[in-house]
């Protein structure tokens, strides 16, 4: 039998678990949501998060075995994210995962989460060309990177507060619409129009962002206009961050000359955000690398998948939870 690493996925508040060959085949993936835990509170509660990843992890982790009829023997490795991510989930899926290894004799990778998301254009088919600029946009992360081929990782630049996934549920909040914030904004954004004009942070500086502000800018507008429309506050909040994202991808085409821009993590399952991606990237004579939908938002496959590169590149793995992560670390 071809041999599969075993994913664990357990940053935030999903509990996945995923058997993947090194080729991106997936021969079963579960995936246990705690937004109904979560949804009072607005965001993440991170105790609850951890409880909830110690009731689920276990069950799961059979459940996919038992699937694809899979034994230990079957197993090249577990791959395990160790950061970045909330430290109380991390420790679930990294003790539970160093564990199962000491038990089953199979070796263990602690896997960098945002790795994670770059591979998971290549899940079930090779889409990655390079040299390849990656654009990360999720609840926990925005960021620009250039790779030179599968092995470099030049960080361009990162968020410098609220990642635009994290911004997106927080405008989400503001107009009530609840948890998950960004499909909910999504919905909204197609049916307004963009007449407001909210700011565009940090849109003539390099590679940096920053939405904090642009977030403040529409709690203030939502605050100050008793008759507000919350379509078109919705559209016009995405189009600031499409006019901000856009304008740093454009930046980085011209100055690094990609043969593929990939769009990454849970908003790049946006129809909005594709649509101007896509335009972008017709414009500039390059191909768009875009996972399906079901690989955009945090899985232990992406994290299987990264792990046959630890092995294939020899990378000394750290089993240690590491909540602030960077995209260069292993």
């Amino acid at each position: 039998m071809t041999k599969l690493i075993l994913g664990i996925e357990t940053s935030c508040d999903d509990t996945s678990v995923a058997l993947v060959d090194q080729r991106g085949n997936v021969a079963a993936i579960e995936t246990v949501s705690q937004y109904e835990i979560h949804s009072e509170f607005g965001g993440v509660y991170p105790e609850l998060a951890s409880r909830a990843h110690l009731e689920a992890i276990l069950p799961v982790i059979k459940k996919v075995m038992t699937t694809a009829q899979v034994t230990p023997s079957d197993l090249r490795a577990i791959g395990v994210t160790r950061g970045p991510g909330l430290m109380g989930s991390l420790l679930v899926g990294l003790s539970t995962a160093q564990a199962l290894g000491m038990a089953w004799d199979v070796p263990t990778y602690g896997v960098n989460h945002l790795r994670g998301h770059i591979r998971s254009v290549d899940l079930e088919e090779k889409r990655l060309s390079y040299p390849a600029l990656v654009l990360l946009v999720s609840g926990g992360h925005t960021l620009l990177a250039f790779l030179q081929d599968q092995n470099s990782y030049e960080l361009l630049g990162t968020t410098r507060d609220d990642s635009v996934g994290e911004c997106y549920d927080k405008v989400a909040r503001t107009l009530g619409l609840g948890m998950p914030g960004g499909p909910a904004i999504d919905r909204m954004a197609a049916a307004g129009t963009s007449r407001i004009k909210f700011p565009r942070p940090m849109i003539k500086s390099g590679y940096e962002f920053s939405f904090s502000g642009l977030k403040s800018s529409v709690a203030r507008y939502v605050e100050t206009h008793a008759e507000f429309d919350v379509n078109d506050v919705a559209a016009a909040f995405v189009d600031a961050c499409l006019d901000v994202l856009s304008t740093k991808v454009l930046r980085a085409i011209e100055n690094k000359q990609p043969a593929t821009l990939a769009v990454v993590g849970g908003v790049a399952a946006s129809p909005q955000v594709r649509a101007r991606m896509q335009m972008i990237t017709d414009e500039a004579g390059i191909s768009l690398c875009l996972p399906p939908q079901k690989w955009a938002t945090d899985n232990a496959a992406m994290i299987a998948m990264a792990s046959w590169d630890y092995i294939e590149q020899g990378l000394e793995t750290d089993l240690e939870p590491k909540p602030n992560l960077r995209l260069g670390e292993a």
